[in-house]
Formats: structure tokens, sequence, C-alpha cells
């Protein structure tokens, strides 16, 4: 169940990042983007052999995004760079974390070491991101927090 919800979720991705590609005018994160549809390309791939050799229906795929130039996109619908990389950082997380509940609920040590290797990539791409988001300042920072009764 976990290697269908993955790829469903990788599918979901490559459309979302499609998307994008044609949307920014960041060059930084363009490539970014290019290279995260790069990493969910051999993810997916990998997972509809492992599927396919399995026995087991794929999840229904969208269709591809055409391409479109970002100038003619109307303004009241391009997202800014800034929504584009806090999107893909959440997709990221996301995607970490189901890899992360599915390796170590395997009981199959192929399926479990596939998933740790999953993961792996994900944190590599989401360290160079974070990096790209902080000199950019786009990267959300939640409050400190203050116990009741402290120094303000």
């Amino acid at each position: 169940m976990s290697c269908w919800i993955y790829l469903a979720g990788l599918e979901l991705a490559k459309v979302s990042v499609q998307s994008a590609i044609h949307t920014t005018t960041d060059d930084e994160l363009k490539k970014m983007l290019e290279e995260d549809m790069k990493l969910g390309t051999s993810q997916r791939k990998r997972l509809h052999a492992f599927l396919i050799k399995e026995g087991i229906t794929l999840p229904p795929a969208p269709e591809d995004m055409p391409i479109s130039d970002s100038n003619d996109i109307p303004a009241g619908v391009k997202l800014t760079d800034d929504v584009i990389a806090n999107e893909l950082s959440l997709k990221i997380v996301s995607l970490i974390v189901r890899a992360a509940g599915a390796s170590s609920e395997s009981i199959r040590t192929d399926v479990g070491l596939m998933f740790i290797q999953f993961q792996t990539e994900k944190f590599a791409f989401a360290t160079r991101l974070k990096h790209l988001m902080r000199k950019r300042g786009w990267i959300k920072v939640p409050p400190f927090y203050l116990p009741p009764g402290s120094k303000q």
C-alpha cells in the first residue's frame, strides 16, 4: 500500500512541478524544479517497475502539463516564486515522511531499503532547496515559543 500511495504522490507532484517550471522566472528555482523533476522521474520509474513486477495495478496519473511561457500567465493567476518554493518544500517533506513510515513498516527488506533510498535522495534535495530558500528569504520560520510567565 505504501508503494502505491508514494507513487500516487509522485504522480501528483509531477504536474505541480511541471506547472511551476513554466511559471517561475527565477533561474535558480527553475534549476531546482528541474532537478526535482529528474529525481521524481527516477523514483517513479523504480516504483513502476516494482509494482508491475509484483502484479499491482498502478495508480492513475494525470497528464503532463502543457509547456507555456511564464510571461503569458496573468498576474492574478501566476504563483510567486516564494509560493512555488514553499509548495515544493511541503511536497518534499510529505514524501520524506511517507518514505520514513513505509521503510519502518515494511516487512520486506527490499521494499524497506527502496524507501530508505527514496528518503535519502529527498533529504539531499531538500538540503539544497532550503539553502536557496534561505538565500532568497522565502523560508517560513515559526515564531519562538515563550512559555507563559517567562520574560518577553
